[in-house]
């Protein structure tokens, strides 16, 4: 029982509209000299939306379940993302919900520590 109670607590992200975290994610990235345009190409490039489709889920409230279940693309070179986010190594994530939503933090980390935008994309 304590097993399904931890778990419920650690993936509380799972129900989390994505529109509640996206600002925090501009914000980080802004702090440090990039753009929200930026950020946007990033989510994009993950989850294959396009401008218009990332608008609707961040206006919709979304949760992050059903954000990546209705990414229309995932990026194929998204399993060259590694690295350690949150203290937790991205590549070794078991769970592919949390997986997606590390490779996202992980990403928005690279940009605001000034990668360029070529490596962050993977190309």
């Amino acid at each position: 029982m304590t097993s399904t109670h931890t778990k419920m607590t650690a993936h509380r992200i799972f129900v989390m509209p994505f529109a509640a975290v996206y600002p925090a994610y501009v914000k980080k990235a802004e702090r440090k000299g990039r753009t929200k345009e930026e950020v946007d190409r990033i989510i994009c490039w993950l989850t294959g939306y396009d401008q218009a489709g990332l608008l609707h889920q961040i206006e919709q409230r979304t949760d992050f379940t059903a954000f990546f279940d209705q990414a229309p693309a995932l990026h194929p070179n998204r399993a060259l993302i590694k690295g350690v986010v949150c203290g937790v190594r991205v590549e070794a994530v078991e769970d592919p919900l949390m997986q997606k939503i590390r490779q996202l933090d992980k990403l928005v980390d690279e940009l605001a520590k000034g990668k360029p935008m070529e490596k962050i994309l993977r190309q």
